[in-house]
C-alpha cells in the first residue's frame, strides 16, 4: 500500500481482527564517508515479501531465539546497553536485539561486523561458522542506539524495532545482497528519500541525520527517539 506522498505504508489487517502483539526487530544504518558525501546502506526488499515488498530499507529483521545464546566478541558499550534497558529489554534481550541486527546484516549483505574471540569456539548454527565463529563473532561495541519505532495496531504484521547505527570503515566481507535485498546500494539521506522507503524509514533518515550532524557524547542519558500510537494518534517522543 502507497500513500500520495510516494512513501509506503504497510497492509491494514482485517476489520475486527485482534492486533497481532509487536515482534522484536532490530536494524542498522550504516554510514561510510566516500570523498565529500556521507552515505549510508540500503536494499530494496524481493517482491516476494509479504511485508513491504520492493521497499528500501537498512538490513535488519526479526530476532530469533538463538540470538540470545550467541556470545559476543565484544559486548554491547555500556551506555548503549543502559538505553535498550530504558526502554524495556532486560540485558539479555538487549544484546540478542544487536545479535540479530548483525546476523540479519551478514544474511542479508554478506558484510560483518565482527571481533576475534579469545580462545576458537565453533556454534551448532550454520550461519554463524559461516560468519566466523571458530575465529570471530558479533562485535557489539560498534553498535549506537537511537531510535525505537513500533508499527500501529492496525497492521497486519507488528514489530517491535530496535534501529542502530555505525560506521562502516570496520566492516569485513564483500557487499553480496541476497534473496532478502535484491539490490544493495551506498546512497546519501538526500537520495534515499527519494527512493521507494515505508515512512518510518523517512523518520529514521532524519533521526541518522541529526546524529551524524550532531555526533552526540557516548552518554547513556541521551535520548532514543519512539514512534508509536496512541489512542489512534501518532506519537513521536523519546525516551
Amino acid at each position: 500500500m502507497q500513500n500520495n506522498n510516494n512513501r509506503v505504508v504497510a497492509e491494514d489487517r482485517q476489520k475486527g481482527a485482534t492486533a497481532p502483539r509487536p515482534k522484536d526487530a532490530s536494524t542498522i544504518v550504516i554510514y561510510r564517508q566516500a570523498g565529500p558525501r556521507t552515505e549510508i546502506l540500503m536494499g530494496e526488499r524481493s517482491g516476494k515479501h509479504s511485508f513491504m515488498p520492493n521497499t528500501y530499507v537498512f538490513p535488519g529483521g526479526r530476532v530469533d531465539p538463538a540470538d540470545a545464546r550467541i556470545p559476543p566478541a565484544k559486548d554491547l558499550r555500556p551506555d548503549v546497553l543502559e538505553r535498550l534497558i530504558r526502554g524495556g529489554c532486560s540485558p539479555a534481550r538487549a544484546r540478542a536485539l544487536a545479535v540479530a541486527a548483525i546476523r540479519e546484516t551478514f544474511e542479508e549483505t554478506g558484510l560483518r561486523i565482527a571481533a576475534s574471540y579469545d580462545a576458537p569456539r565453533r556454534s551448532k548454527l550454520k550461519i554463524w561458522n559461516d560468519f566466523g565463529t571458530v575465529t570471530c563473532g558479533p562485535d557489539l561495541s560498534q553498535l549506537d542506539y537511537i531510535v525505537r519505532a513500533v508499527t500501529p495496531p492496525m497492521r497486519k504484521k507488528r514489530f517491535n524495532t530496535r534501529f542502530f547505527v555505525m560506521d562502516g570503515e570496520s566492516l569485513e566481507g564483500d557487499l553480496t545482497g541476497s534473496d532478502e535485498l535484491v539490490e544493495m546500494k551506498w546512497v546519501t539521506i538526500g537520495e534515499a528519500k527519494d527512493l521507494n522507503i515505508p515512512l518510518i524509514t523517512e523518520y529514521v533518515l532524519n533521526q541518522v541525520q541529526n546524529y551524524l550532524d550532531d555526533r552526540p557524547r557516548q552518554v547513556a542519558h541521551h535520548p532514543v527517539h519512539l514512534f508509536k500510537m496512541v489512542n489512534g494518534k501518532r506519537v513521536f517522543t523519546t525516551e
